[in-house]
C-alpha cells in the first residue's frame, strides 16, 4: 500500500512538473501571468492542475482556431478597398496616422474616408433608429450581439428582421452562446428561426462534460455588429437589451454609446461579420459593394479594429497605449471595467504626468464587486500621477469612449480589462472627426457631471481590509 501511495505521489509530482513546463512555454503571457499560474500550480496541486487546464489558455477549439486564422489576410479581406489614407496627409493629420497604421496592423483593415456618423441620445433611440433601418432595408441585413434579451428592445428588433424577411430581404442574425443562452431557449429565437432569418450561435456552449475539449467555456464573442444593405452599420456599446437590463436590473439604467455611420466603413463591418458566420456555419457571404465618396467628399474617416484570442496578442491594449501616448492636450476615456495591464497602466499615468488633462470615467457601482475592486487597486498611482478620477452615480456607466485632443475619438464594444484584451472578441471604430469627437466628448462631460471627484485623500483614507480587498483580486488578473 505505501508502494501504491508512492506511485501516486510520483505521478503527481510529474504531472505537475508537465503543467509547469506548460506553463513556462505557454506563448504571448506576461511574466507576471506565468509566475502566478506556477504559484496556483504549486499551492493548489490538484485544483491548480485543473484550473490551469480549464482557464489557464485562451483555447477556443482546434476547428474554430484554424478556421478564425484561415479567414485574417484571406479572399473575403482582399476584396476590400485598401485606400490606406493613414499615409496620406491631406485626410488624416501626420500626428495621428500611427494611430491607424496600429489598427491596421491589428485587423487588416484600412482607414477609409467618407463617412457620416451620428451619436445616438440614448439606448431607447439607438434602438428605433436600428428597427427603423432595418424597415427601410432593401437586400440585407445583419446582427450580431453579445446579449440580446427577449425584453422590450429585444423583441422590436426580431419583429423588424421578421418583417423584412417577409419583403423579400436576407437577413442573418447571431449571438453568443454565453451572453444570449435565454434568447436560445426561448419563443423568440424560434420564432426568428421558423420565419426564415438565418441564425447562427457564436462559441456555442455544447455539453458541459464536453466543452473543455471544445475550447475554453469562457472565451466569447462579446461583439455588437449591424449592417443594413452594406452602406449602414452601427458601433458601440450597447447590447440588444433595454437600458433597464432586466438580468442585473438593480445597477440598471445602463449608460451606453452608439453611432449610427453610413459610409464605406459598413463593407468592414460586414466583413467582419462575414468571418465570424464563416467559422460559426460554414458559409460564405456576399459582402455588397458600398457607394464610394466623391474625391471632394472627404467626411469621416474610419477604420475597424477587431481584436480577439486568436489574432495578435496584446492587440487592443496595445491600441489604447498607443492613444495614450499621441495624448497632447487632453485624453477622456469612460469605460465600465478598468483592469489594465502594466504597459497601459503606465501609458496612462505618463499622459498625465507630461501634462495632459487625463480623465478616467468609471461606474461608482458595478454589476462585478470583484472587477470594481480591483479596478479600485490602480487608483492610488493613477491620481499621483494628475490622473482625474470619476465615479459615474446615474446607472452603470457601460460606454466604452476615448476622445484625443478633440479629433480622435475610438467607440466600440472593448473595455479597458484583461478580459477584453485576451479573451473575449471585440470590435472597436477608430475615427479622425473633430465635429464627431465634439460630440462624444460632450456626452463625456456629461458623465463627469453626473460623478463624484475621487481624491487621493479618500483612497489613502480606506480602510485595510478594503485595500487588502482591492489588492488582492488585482493579483488574480494575471491569472484569468
Amino acid at each position: 500500500m505505501i508502494l501504491d501511495s508512492l506511485w501516486f505521489v510520483l505521478l503527481h509530482l510529474m504531472v505537475q512538473v508537465l503543467v509547469i513546463v506548460r506553463v513556462l512555454q505557454r506563448p504571448n503571457r506576461e511574466p507576471t501571468s506565468r509566475i502566478a499560474w506556477v504559484v496556483v500550480v504549486l499551492a493548489l496541486p490538484i485544483l491548480g492542475i485543473f484550473a490551469y487546464l480549464m482557464l489557464g489558455e485562451t483555447n477556443v477549439g482546434r476547428r474554430n482556431q484554424k478556421a478564425m486564422q484561415s479567414l485574417v489576410g484571406g479572399e473575403l479581406h482582399q476584396q476590400t478597398v485598401h485606400e490606406d489614407l493613414a499615409d496620406d496627409p491631406s485626410n488624416v493629420p501626420a500626428r495621428y496616422a500611427h494611430l491607424f497604421r496600429v489598427g491596421h496592423s491589428i485587423s487588416a483593415f484600412s482607414a477609409v474616408a467618407g463617412n457620416t456618423a451620428r451619436l445616438m441620445s440614448d439606448s431607447v433611440a439607438a434602438i428605433d433608429s436600428i428597427v427603423a433601418d432595418i424597415d427601410g432595408a432593401q437586400r440585407q441585413v445583419d446582427l450580431l450581439f453579445y446579449i440580446w434579451l427577449t425584453d422590450t428592445s429585444g423583441t422590436r428588433v426580431a419583429d423588424a428582421l421578421v418583417r423584412a424577411v417577409e419583403r423579400g430581404v436576407s437577413c442573418r442574425a447571431m449571438v453568443d452562446g454565453l451572453g444570449s443562452r435565454a434568447l436560445l431557449k426561448s419563443k423568440l429565437w424560434r420564432r426568428l428561426k421558423e420565419s426564415g432569418v438565418e441564425t447562427a450561435v457564436a462559441l456555442p456552449l455544447g455539453n458541459f462534460l464536453l466543452r473543455p475539449l471544445q475550447g475554453r467555456v469562457d472565451l466569447r464573442n462579446h461583439r455588437k455588429i449591424i449592417v443594413v444593405d452594406g452602406y449602414i452599420t452601427y458601433c458601440g456599446s450597447q447590447n440588444c437589451a433595454d437600458a433597464e437590463f432586466l438580468v442585473k436590473a438593480k445597477y440598471a439604467p445602463w449608460v451606453d454609446s452608439v453611432v449610427r455611420l453610413e459610409g464605406p466603413i459598413a463593407r468592414q463591418n460586414a466583413l467582419l461579420f462575414a468571418d465570424d458566420w464563416k467559422v460559426y456555419t460554414g458559409q460564405d457571404s456576399v459582402i455588397h459593394e458600398a457607394p464610394v465618396a466623391s474625391g471632394d467628399e472627404l467626411g469621416i474617416v474610419a477604420q475597424v479594429v477587431a481584436s480577439g484570442p486568436t489574432l495578435r496578442a496584446s492587440a487592443m491594449p496595445e491600441l489604447f497605449a498607443s492613444l495614450m501616448f499621441a495624448a497632447r492636450d487632453e485624453l477622456v476615456i469612460s469605460t465600465p471595467y478598468y483592469v489594465p495591464n502594466q504597459a497601459m497602466q503606465a501609458a496612462l499615468c505618463a499622459a498625465a504626468y507630461r501634462g495632459v488633462k487625463t480623465i478616467l470615467i468609471l461606474p461608482a457601482r458595478n454589476d462585478s464587486r470583484e472587477v470594481a475592486g480591483a479596478s479600485r487597486s490602480y487608483y492610488a498611482e493613477l491620481l499621483q500621477a494628475g490622473v482625474d478620477i470619476r465615479e459615474y452615480v446615474g446607472g452603470l456607466l457601460h460606454s466604452k469612449t476615448v476622445t484625443l485632443d478633440g479629433e480622435i475619438v475610438l467607440l466600440g464594444s472593448a473595455n479597458m480589462d484583461r478580459r477584453s484584451f485576451d479573451l473575449n472578441f471585440e470590435n472597436n471604430i477608430l475615427m479622425y472627426s473633430p465635429a464627431l469627437t465634439q460630440t462624444v466628448r460632450e456626452r463625456q462631460q456629461q458623465y463627469i457631471d453626473s460623478a463624484n471627484d475621487v481624491t487621493l485623500a479618500e483612497v489613502e483614507g480606506w480602510s485595510l481590509s478594503r485595500r487588502l480587498w482591492n489588492n488582492s483580486i488585482a493579483m488574480l488578473g494575471p491569472v484569468l
